[in-house]
């Protein structure tokens, strides 16, 4: 069961931001500080003043051309994204690796967008019927939408721990630690299901962050030491009767061909006195505990 989240609409997505490649803008930089040098140089000759402060001034502009341009280079490695704010307004995501060029009055926020592994404490809950049991999982997961991470938590990485403990409570309150009915999922005899319901139930609750699951596994579930002996002797006596049941079953089936077999081929007639001594004698032999003793029946059944 997946616990119903009523979380608000998102109200950013991400979109593609306006780039270029930085390397043209980073060769246009270098030349226009060049040949600010050089007007400058040229400057510094001229006999007039208003000439040379002319020249000084223009190469004084173009190195500041220079930089401004310059200041929007960026540098984006692989795995990574950098999200784009002008004057608090978000204007895009870049996602393409390498040197990349935007809009130098932008502020740029570092974004990884790699698969990470968040593993939960060892948590202490009730199960479904009361027991106390110890449980912790681990999940992996990855940003798929920048803006959302950005803009619609304060922190994403902590929104992600917090909301798959809570998941992982939910999950164990659901469910019992084990059942005896094969109608009802239990966290030891359906882990598969319950790892893909806790999946699901992390994902539609970090999903407004724009975080999606890759996976989430159960590294520890057992029961809390103050009852372990308890639940363990429980355990051991529910599978002795399931064992004696088995064999039980085994046994009648046995006796029944036996029965059969010998009425169709004829071997020996017997009455039912007989065949309840027969009957008898043969659970006794596959039902006990130790190997039987053979016993030489000298006499008959009536005397």
């Amino acid at each position: 069961m997946t616990e119903h989240l009523d979380l608000p609409t998102p109200q950013v997505r991400e979109r593609v931001a306006r780039d270029a490649s930085g390397w043209l803008v980073l060769a246009l930089s270098i030349l226009v500080i060049l040949l600010s040098f050089a007007v400058f140089a040229v400057g510094v000759q001229q006999e007039e003043a208003a000439v040379a402060a002319s020249l000084i001034g223009v190469s004084l502009l173009l190195v500041l051309a220079a930089l401004i341009a310059a200041a929007g280079l960026t540098p984006v490695a692989p795995g990574e994204a950098r999200v784009l704010q002008l004057l608090g307004r978000y204007t895009g995501t870049v996602r393409t690796d390498g040197l990349r060029w935007v809009n130098p009055l932008t502020a740029r926020r570092k974004v990884s967008t790699r698969i990470r592994n968040h593993e939960t404490d060892v948590l202490k809950v009730n199960d479904a019927d009361g027991n106390p049991i110890e449980i912790a999982a681990v999940v992996v997961w990855q940003v798929e939408d920048t803006a959302r991470a950005s803009f619609e938590v304060d922190d994403f990485i902590e929104f992600v721990a917090i909301q798959a403990e809570t998941a992982v409570r939910h999950i164990a309150n659901s469910y019992s630690y084990d059942s005896h009915d094969t109608a009802r999922m239990s966290l030891r005899d359906n882990a598969d299901e319950i790892t893909a319901r806790l999946s699901e139930e992390i994902g539609a609750r970090v999903a407004a962050a724009g975080v999606k699951i890759v996976e989430s596994r159960l590294t520890r579930l057992a029961y809390s030491p103050e009852i372990a002996h308890a639940m363990l002797r429980r355990q051991q006596a529910n599978a002795i009767v399931a064992a004696r049941t088995r064999i039980v079953e085994g046994a009648v089936g046995m006796v029944e061909m036996a029965l059969l077999r010998l009425a169709e081929n004829h071997v020996v007639d017997l009455d039912e006195e007989r065949k309840a001594a027969m009957v008898s004698n043969l659970l006794v032999v596959l039902c006990g505990d130790r190997d039987a003793q053979p016993v030489v029946n000298a006499g008959t059944l009536y005397s």
